[in-house]
């Protein structure tokens, strides 16, 4: 078992984020990317299964679980600048971006944005689009009628559609209640900006290797809508998980840190910032996870971390 430390992350905009890390201090950088409602919680079952080959980061996004809610900025693009801003911060040159449902939107705005700092994409659950999405229109009728405080009713129904098979009730009651935390406003925000982004135009110009994970029990997203995934974005592949549904790492969060093990162990085999290779014994040190981008990149702007909050193994539910 991994240990899970929190800290917090100062951007240069001056927005704090918390976030959880796990994993081996010398394992490559992985940063998990949630959706709508959620939080660096979601993570905490994969978070936990961490080898010591990987180094993963879970930032909460702006306006949820226990991060800092501004006035606005609650389209994908926001989302997808805090991402950046989030490397710089945590001193992350280059990584895997693992992204999770509506969380991929921001991951993969990054990797076509950024393809410097982003060395594999990982999407989980992740849509084309929303646009021909009978259920994202119905959701985002009922979010656009919430107040506070959000009802617990809207929150244990959404989460009742996510999966096929049941959860356990530890983790159902941790993730009802980071979803409780979320204002209003910010599920509306967020909602509208999913639904009026051309999503379908967020796939195209992604060049970095790009690993499709979709549960063909999936009640929101078909099969055709992956396969416009994998059409459009150059060299992308799909791992089908059967008998998963929309949150398939929840439901199988042992495969799906196997999956993204071996696929970062192909996109980045050998880290060039390593102090300890032997043809660069005069390297000098690094923070953890500080890997050069591609050839002819500079170092990305921006200074460190903020003020961190660190403590031991954070307790939580199982699988």
């Amino acid at each position: 078992m991994s240990t899970i430390v929190v800290k917090a992350a100062r951007l240069r905009s001056g927005l704090v984020l918390p976030y959880a890390e796990a994993g081996g201090p010398e394992g490559v950088p992985v940063v998990f990317v949630h959706g709508l409602g959620d939080s660096w919680w979601m993570f905490e079952p994969i978070l936990r299964q961490l080898p010591a080959a990987l180094h993963g980061y879970a930032p909460t996004q702006r306006g949820h679980g226990d991060a800092e809610r501004p006035p606005d900025g609650y389209g994908p693009s926001d989302f997808a600048d805090d991402l950046v801003e989030f490397l710089d911060a945590v001193g992350i040159r280059r990584a895997v971006l693992v992204g999770a449902s509506s969380g991929g939107v921001a991951a993969r705005l990054v990797a076509g944005s950024h393809p410097d700092r982003v060395a594999g994409l990982v999407l989980a659950g992740v849509p084309a689009t929303l646009a021909d999405k009978p259920v994202a229109t119905a959701l985002g009728k009922k979010v656009q009628n919430l107040g506070d405080p959000v009802p617990r009713a809207f929150v244990e129904e959404l989460l009742g559609g996510l999966t096929a098979r049941p959860l356990g009730r530890g983790l159902l009651a941790t993730i009802a209640e980071e979803n409780l935390k979320v204002p209003a406003r910010v599920w509306r925000e967020t909602m509208r900006g999913l639904l009026e982004t051309d999503l379908a135009a967020t796939l195209r110009g992604i060049l970095v290797p790009t690993l499709v994970l979709w549960g063909d029990a999936d009640s929101i997203l078909p099969r055709a809508d992956q396969q416009r995934i994998l059409d459009t974005v150059f060299d992308a592949r799909l791992v089908v998980y059967e008998g998963a549904g929309h949150a398939l790492y929840w439901e199988e969060p042992e495969r799906l840190v196997q999956d993204v093990a071996a696929f970062a162990a192909e996109v980045l085999p050998d880290r060039p910032d390593r102090p300890d290779r032997p043809d660069r014994p005069d390297r000098p040190d690094r923070p953890d996870g500080d890997a050069p981008g591609r050839a002819g990149t500079s170092p990305p702007p921006g200074g460190r971390a903020g003020p961190q909050v660190s403590g031991s193994q954070v307790s939580g539910p199982q699988v």
